[in-house]
């Protein structure tokens, strides 16, 4: 049971009703997915897949190539392409909200790669990984927990609630995002 979750978003709901997923899908529902798609990062998502239109795979390997090797220098171009944006900041704020829950939240585009991210992450591309192929590829309202992992990059247990995002208008998939969970807020 997520102990901060179960105390301070599901009151409504039976707490004996919830296993950890539940709980997640819960919280995803009441909480991610109140700012999940902000215009801000709707505007940012169209304008990476407008750019990225017509993108040839073999792209991918070459911009996970040169963002690993920009990884830890300056300058980074690649990298604060993605983080030094409006929408970057937007998830920033959320996860600094989430006082230690949200320990990364990322978007990414029709292709899998980062249009915005609150930190660092180890490529650009997730096109390959289930946190893209088990929900952009599966549709409108396809969504996707983690097994509970370490991260060493961030030091933590976590697990990945990863989903679909949507055009609001249309409803057609454009891309999806992946909210990192810290587990150890979990008992």
């Amino acid at each position: 049971m997520l102990k901060y979750l179960t105390a301070a978003l599901l009151l409504s709901t039976p707490v004996h009703a919830l296993d950890v997923g539940d709980a997640l899908g819960v919280y995803l529902d009441r909480q991610v997915m109140t700012w999940a798609q902000d215009p801000l990062l709707m505007s940012a998502l169209e304008a990476q897949n407008i750019r990225h239109a017509g993108l040839e795979a073999a792209a991918y390997t070459e911009l996970d190539q040169r963002w690993s090797a920009e990884l830890g220098r300056t300058p980074a171009p690649l990298v604060d392409s993605v983080l030094q944006t409006p929408a970057s900041d937007f998830l920033r704020a959320r996860m600094e909200e989430s006082k230690g829950l949200i320990t990364e939240v990322f978007m990414m585009d029709v292709h899998g790669l980062n249009v915005a991210s609150a930190g660092i992450t180890s490529d650009i591309w997730q096109g390959d990984e289930a946190k893209f192929t088990e929900t952009f590829a599966k549709g409108t309202g396809a969504r996707h927990f983690s097994q509970i992992e370490f991260d060493d990059s961030r030091g933590v247990y976590q697990t990945q609630m990863s989903f679909t995002l949507s055009d609001p208008v249309t409803g057609a998939p454009i891309g999806a995002m992946t909210v990192g969970i810290n587990a150890e807020m979990m008992q």
